[in-house]
């Protein structure tokens, strides 16, 4: 404890003892800020349509939590290989075979503490302090920190509606022209836009990225939530892509946290290296639901029909409260809107929204630093009657 009797010596020494370092000085994840504000107003008492976080309102599968059961009356749960389970590993791989019709062997396959921890196996395993990294914007704001906090440099590259907001091999390569790119992400779909890339928008970037050494990573962890069109995977189209995925989101998993990766043969055992060090392995017990996950397929194929009714109820249901321009909401479960008519500032926005309709969302700026000012969030994953609440509310507080 400081005192009177404290050198300016010892003060400065103190200090550094606590400074936290560079690297972790990353941004916020703003829609957790959002979510915390929407809870202070439930504690008192208030009444808050959830529209701003990502996150499934319905269960687990049932046979993954029998398959949990299961496992605690029965079993030991003790580590597991640092790759995941065999059974879990195969069943993915299986998975590959069943929906996109490639063969993606098992040994390929690496489970990981959800699709976070395999952004950071990843980014370690590809890249060095000082790699540029290209990623889109809008986009997913962990990319850019935990890029960040690696070491890495984030490079923003901006979509636009003429592409339907998908990264275009023709903009990769004027971003890589300018100093060297070491990799590209993408998502598709993607968060926050919902958008997706056609087959051949997709196979046009990999041949691109490939052909100029820059290694690809595909996101897709939305995958299964498709509306317009199906989703394609990177794994169809080449062996050298690195493809991350999650329980987390189709098939309503969130807080088991367990997740993949398929990477090329070279990064298994480095990857498995890192993972061991990092975290020895998943939870097994998660990883045992997982492997049953895919037994609900009929159950998360009826979440998923909810998904899109609650789709139209806010595309046909926003540009009558006022909020008439948003983009392509082909997948996921958002819809990003953009307000500019109303304001410049869509974090104030989306406060005073909070506030004064009860209606929680995520500011643009999370995902966009320059133009996400202009737009909001809307996550439909709750319930069809949520969504009609939430029309009406913005309506009423629009004043239409």
């Amino acid at each position: 404890m400081l005192d009177a009797t404290t050198t300016d010596h010892n003060r400065e020494t103190l200090a550094r003892l606590l400074a936290p370092s560079a690297r972790s000085d990353v941004p916020p994840f703003m829609v957790m800020d959002v979510m915390a504000a929407a809870e202070r107003i439930e504690a008192a008492g208030g009444h808050v349509i959830h529209c701003e976080v990502g996150q499934p309102a319905a269960p687990a599968p049932r046979a993954a939590i029998a398959a949990a059961h299961a496992a605690l009356d029965q079993n030991r749960i003790d580590y597991t290989s640092a790759l995941g389970i065999a059974p879990l590993r195969t069943r993915i791989a299986q998975h590959y075979q069943d929906v996109y019709r490639c063969n993606v062997p098992a040994e390929r396959v690496v489970v990981t503490t959800g699709s976070s921890a395999a952004f950071v196996l990843a980014f370690l395993a590809m890249f060095e302090p000082g790699d540029r990294v290209a990623v889109t914007v809008p986009g997913y704001p962990p990319y850019r920190h935990i890029l960040k906090a690696l070491g890495c440099v984030p490079v923003e590259i901006e979509t636009h509606a003429d592409t339907r907001y998908a990264l275009t091999g023709e903009a990769l390569l004027a971003a890589h022209r300018q100093a060297p790119l070491k990799g590209v992400l993408v998502a598709s779909p993607g968060n926050p836009t919902g958008t997706m890339m056609t087959r051949e928008a997709l196979a046009d970037l990999i041949a691109v990225a490939e052909r100029e050494g820059i290694k690809f990573i595909s996101d897709e962890i939305y995958h299964g939530l498709d509306y317009a069109f199906p989703a394609v995977s990177a794994a169809e189209m080449s062996p050298h892509a690195v493809v991350i995925n999650s329980f987390s989101k189709y098939f309503c998993m969130t807080g088991w946290r367990v997740g993949w990766m398929v990477v090329p043969d070279a990064l298994v055992r480095p990857i498995e290296r890192l993972h061991q060090n990092l975290a020895i392995s998943v939870p097994t017990l998660s990883q045992i639901a997982a492997a049953a996950a895919f037994e609900g397929r009929e159950e998360m194929e009826a979440v998923k029909r909810g998904y899109q009714l609650n789709r139209e109820i806010l595309i046909n249901g926003l540009p009558q409260a006022g909020l008439t321009e948003f983009l392509p909401a082909d997948g996921a479960f958002y819809l990003y809107a953009d307000v500019s008519k109303f304001t410049s500032d869509s974090a104030e926005f989306a406060q005073r929204m909070l506030a004064e309709a009860r209606v929680a969302a995520t500011p643009g700026a999370d995902f966009d630093p320059v133009r996400g000012r202009h737009f909001i969030r809307f996550s439909y994953a709750r319930s069809a009657d949520d969504m009609r609440e939430a029309v009406a509310r913005i309506g009423r507080w629009l004043g239409r």
